[in-house]
């Protein structure tokens, strides 16, 4: 379905807030073999993952005996660690021109050499220093990976692209937890089993990295060359160089500013995976042989939903896609709060929450690849990883703090009236993008 298309035309032009406008009669740009090479290696890489993902909170709370404050520092290290050395994978990624690759499997493989470690530590400290040399590697690797599909798909297709990479990242967090959840039920040293097949899977992972995904500079293969001027005017002007002073200034474009402080805002208030989980089994007492399973329902509606929402996006808007997406997590939240504990709870919320990354994950990085130049793609996007990270980061600890000391739903109701009053606040914020487009 995804082949090259070698007649794309030009690149239509995108509106204020992502929005692309097609001519009519013109064919739509295919995904690149590049996308979906780096889907196949998230895919491998995700199987690995979210095998250790699903068994984590169970491992650490029931297994090892830690308080949620515990947790929230471990799991506010495993999900925001990453922020410290995003701008450092980014800038390495631009300054030396064609390293995406190179820079990024440094990453996957750290990552996979951390897996094995799991199965000798066992107390706050080393856990704690294992997961964060897993999430430096996940921070090297995530913005040159992004800004390989950025750099790789015509601008009218990115939230395609991205939907299509997501969507194949999604279905390696959904064969993860299922991995889990078998080798648990059928071997005796459950947790050292699913960490040892963990590492065997990263390590394939990394693999077809290095075997599949083309190591020079990415270009979008539907942009065709611009035609040559006839008489310039004047020389065109040089594009900044890839240095820490000119990544750190493209805050200063208002729209990059913009999405960096709403992916903040919105951050800090977002619950952890995790989290979602333990609420979820709380509510309804679920058994610990079972709560592998409860992230296959995010896994499988961000699966089902990652392309559609990526292809909506690229139509109506990236930023009307993005904000309702935390509407839909707003509504997930709600139900975790109502007093209804019938059947269809786990599923609303499963729905609702694998909604909300289908409609906000690859969408943001689409519509911040619009502002900032290719030499600098990597850097600018890790500037809005970075952003997002830290305030997830803050919100972990923030939610099992407050767990803790008032209980899990004065945490929750908290969490859901910050998330209100900041998608309040970027909506409001978004609304002269939102007339420009009428």
């Amino acid at each position: 379905m995804y082949v090259a298309d070698s007649r794309a035309g030009d690149p239509a032009p995108a509106s204020a807030d992502g929005a692309v406008r097609h001519p009519a009669g013109r064919r739509r740009a295919a995904v690149a073999p590049t996308v979906l090479a780096l889907g196949t290696v998230s895919l491998i890489t995700d199987v690995s993952s979210e095998m250790v993902t699903a068994v984590l909170p169970l491992y650490l709370v029931a297994g090892l005996g830690l308080s949620p404050l515990g947790f929230g520092l471990l799991d506010g290290v495993y999900n925001g660690f990453s922020a410290a050395v995003r701008l450092a994978g980014g800038h390495l990624a631009d300054r030396g021109g064609g390293r995406h690759k190179w820079v990024a499997g440094f990453g996957y493989g750290l990552s996979a050499l951390c897996k094995p470690l799991l199965l000798v530590a066992h107390t706050l400290t080393p856990i704690g220093l294992v997961l964060a040399a897993d999430r430096t590697g996940k921070g090297l690797r995530t913005a040159p990976r992004d800004a390989l599909i950025s750099l790789s798909s015509a601008p009218e297709a990115r939230g395609r692209a991205f939907g299509v990479h997501r969507a194949m990242d999604t279905a390696g967090a959904l064969l993860g937890p299922l991995a889990a959840f078998w080798i648990l039920r059928a071997t005796v040293d459950g947790y050292d089993a699913v960490f040892t097949v963990s590492f065997c899977v990263a390590a394939a992972g990394v693999l077809v990295l290095v075997l599949f995904v083309p190591g020079g500079p990415a270009r979008a293969a539907a942009t065709p060359a611009p035609a040559p001027s006839p008489a310039p005017t004047s020389a065109p002007a040089p594009a900044a160089r890839p240095t820490l002073r000119a990544a750190a200034g493209l805050l200063r474009g208002r729209e990059l500013r913009r999405i960096t402080v709403c992916a903040l805002l919105l951050g800090l208030a977002t619950v952890s995976d995790a989290f979602v989980y333990l609420l979820l089994q709380r509510r309804l007492g679920v058994a610990d042989r079972w709560f592998p399973l409860l992230p296959l329902g995010t896994a499988a509606a961000f699966l089902l939903l990652a392309v559609p929402l990526g292809r909506l996006a690229d139509r109506v808007g990236r930023w009307r896609v993005f904000l309702a997406g935390h509407g839909a997590l707003l509504a997930a939240y709600a139900l975790l709060l109502a007093s209804w504990h019938g059947p269809a709870l786990p599923y609303a919320v499963l729905l609702l929450h694998g909604g909300f990354y289908a409609a906000t994950d690859g969408v943001l990085m689409a519509a911040a690849s619009e502002t900032v130049p290719e030499n600098l793609r990597s850097s600018g996007l890790a500037v809005v990883q970075t952003g997002q990270a830290l305030a997830r980061f803050t919100c972990s600890l923030l939610f099992g703090a407050a767990w803790t000391l008032w209980g899990d739903r004065t945490a929750l109701l908290a969490s859901t009236a910050a998330l209100a009053v900041c998608a309040a606040w970027c909506f409001v914020s978004l609304r002269p993008v939102r007339e420009a487009t009428r």
